[in-house]
């Protein structure tokens, strides 16, 4: 690992007085949260959203995230599934979750007295869509990542050399982003994305796993490595437990994984 950036990455917070940290339960919010810890100690604070569409997997992640660093954590609930901008699930359902988010982080700030909230948005995030990244950079969110130039890479080289255990975890993103444009975000749906891929998970062993909901027709994208796990037995032992949660089908995607995959509207 680059120390010399690391160092880089915690002296970005050196003339901060005090510190929100908007964190996931992924790696790179993590490293963030670990450099601003590291110069500000308890004057860096973490906060989680605890919306609807994050899973109990992500948010038990970031609890031990901020056990292993140290750092306080604050937990905003609040429902997604309140937000028809959000739950119309158009090409912008990014951009009105984070802005809802920042709206929500800005109160909060308010009360603590911070002036600065910082968030995990590297530099390889800004070659892909991600309009959520727009809103937050609306509601003033700073991306210390990005202004020390960290390449996904490098966050989970650095989070290795600190001890941080989510330094290989597989990128995620909300359940919603499992619903393809244009098909209603609804409470039940993402009730049974997130058992369906429990399910698998457990099954199969297999850590990244996208259980896309096509109004109730799941199509399962694993790793190209890990697909042939996914023989006749294990489908069909996988098919008849989400058929208990709601599914009607269930399909292996032979492509593999891709982020972004059903980034397309579907009636």
């Amino acid at each position: 690992m680059n120390m010399p950036k690391l160092e880089s990455l915690v002296d970005w917070f050196a003339d901060k007085d005090k510190v929100f940290v908007a964190l996931s339960g992924g790696v790179d919010s993590a490293l963030v949260a670990y450099a601003a810890f590291q110069k500000l100690g308890s004057s860096a604070i973490a906060v989680t959203a605890d919306y609807k569409t994050l899973s109990k997997e992500e948010l038990d992640s970031a609890k031990k995230i901020c056990s292993e660093i140290g750092i306080q954590q604050i937990l905003l609930d609040y429902d997604e599934l309140e937000n028809a901008q959000f739950t119309k699930n158009d090409s912008n359902r990014c951009f009105y979750c984070r802005m809802e988010l920042g709206t929500h982080l800005l109160e909060l700030a308010k009360l603590h007295d911070v002036k600065t909230i910082v968030d995990g948005t590297n530099i390889d995030d800004l070659g892909e869509y991600r309009p959520g990244i727009d809103a937050l950079k609306k509601n003033g969110i700073k991306n210390p990542l990005v202004e020390t130039g960290f390449t996904k890479k490098e966050i989970r080289d650095a989070a290795k050399s600190v001890g941080l255990s989510v330094y290989d975890k597989p990128s995620n993103s909300c359940l919603a982003s499992r619903i393809p444009w244009g098909q209603q975000v609804t409470a039940e749906k993402l009730t049974r994305i997130e058992y369906g891929e429990t399910i698998i998970k457990q099954i199969t062993k297999v850590k990244q796993v996208r259980l896309r909901d096509f109004n109730g027709y799941a199509k399962i994208e694993v790793e190209t490595n890990d697909i042939p796990i996914f023989n006749k037995e294990i489908v069909e032992e996988i098919s008849n437990k989400l058929h208990l949660i709601g599914f009607s089908s269930v399909e292996i995607d032979k492509d593999g994984y891709k982020p972004g995959k059903i980034n397309v509207i579907l009636d």
